[in-house]
């Protein structure tokens, strides 16, 4: 006679097996579903972070042009000057021969005046590019603190999504 195998062995084993293939499958959404929130967090971080960077490139070309315009202005009033104390020295070559202390004199102070009109101009031109270092320092700091924050947001959420698998 044949024995014939026992049928709650096989019923007991296809249960075990439909457990398990339950348990992956709900595992697997799990992870699927931390794996869409942990990808949804960078995700946001980054746009945080290049729009951050954005910004900060915007303000520096504004920046830039801003200088250049300043500085383009100091060089219009520099040839004007120029141009002006040519023509009074143009004049005054006609006047030498006639007291030539005199003119010695005035070209003498015309010299230092122009020297001083000159280095406030310089000084100018400094003070400018100082102004525009400065406000180029603070936008690039607000930009370093906002990516700081955005990251530390970043880091908070994936800690509290790992945290509550957990």
């Amino acid at each position: 006679m044949k024995k014939q195998p026992k049928q709650p062995r096989s019923d007991a084993k296809k249960g075990d097996t439909m457990q398990d293939g339950k348990k992956a499958q709900e595992m697997f959404t799990q992870n699927s579903g931390r794996v869409i929130e942990t990808m949804t967090v960078w995700s946001e971080a980054n746009q945080r972070v290049v729009r951050e960077l954005a910004e900060l490139s915007a303000m520096t070309a504004k920046e830039g042009v801003r200088l250049y315009a300043e500085l383009q202005q100091s060089g219009i009033e520099a040839m004007r000057e120029a141009q002006a104390t040519a023509m009074r020295w143009q004049s005054g070559w006609q006047e030498s021969p006639r007291d030539p202390f005199a003119w010695y004199q005035r070209a003498l102070a015309e010299g230092m005046e122009n020297t001083q009109k000159w280095f406030r101009m310089l000084e100018s031109g400094a003070q400018s590019v100082t102004r525009s270092a400065e406000r180029l320092q603070t936008g690039t700091e607000q930009a370093g603190k906002g990516i700081q924050e955005s990251f530390t947001e970043a880091v908070s959420r994936l800690k509290d999504v790992y945290a509550a698998a957990a």
